[in-house]
C-alpha cells in the first residue's frame, strides 16, 4: 500500500497518496513538517526542509489535487485554481514542478485558508 500525507492548513485537512519518486520519499522522511501557508491566487504553498532534485516529468499545469514541490522555492505547492500565471482557468504553478503525491479530498477546500495559517504535514 502506498505512503499517505495528511496536509493541515489551519482548520483544513486532506490526505494525499504519494507517488513512488525521490521527492515523495524526502517528503515522508522529513515528516512532520511544520510552516506557514503563503498564498498566489488559488494556490496554497509552503517551505518544507527537503532539497530533491528535478525529476524527468514536471510539470508547471497540474490538475487540483496534484501535489507539487517547488525546487526554486523550496516549498510544498497546492494548487486548486488558476493563479496570476493561469491562462483561463488552468492550475499553473509558478515554475515547473515535481509532482509527487494526489489528494485524496477535494484541495479546493483549501480555498478557506489564508496567508499566514499554521501547516502541519504527516505521515497518516
Amino acid at each position: 500500500m502506498a505512503d499517505k500525507l495528511r496536509i493541515t492548513v489551519g482548520d483544513v485537512s486532506v490526505t494525499a497518496t504519494c507517488r513512488d519518486t525521490p521527492t515523495a520519499q524526502a517528503v515522508l522522511e522529513a515528516c512532520p513538517i511544520q510552516s506557514q501557508a503563503s498564498t498566489w491566487g488559488d494556490e496554497v504553498y509552503f517551505s518544507a526542509p527537503v532539497s530533491p532534485a528535478p525529476e524527468s516529468d514536471q510539470k508547471q499545469v497540474v490538475e487540483p489535487g496534484e501535489i507539487a514541490f517547488w525546487i526554486d522555492g523550496g516549498a510544498i505547492a497546492v494548487g486548486f485554481g488558476p493563479t496570476p500565471m493561469s491562462q483561463g482557468d488552468e492550475c499553473r504553478l509558478a515554475a515547473p514542478c515535481n509532482i509527487f503525491a494526489d489528494a485524496d479530498d477535494d484541495v479546493r477546500a483549501f480555498k478557506a485558508c489564508g496567508a499566514g495559517e499554521t501547516v502541519t504535514v504527516e505521515k497518516v
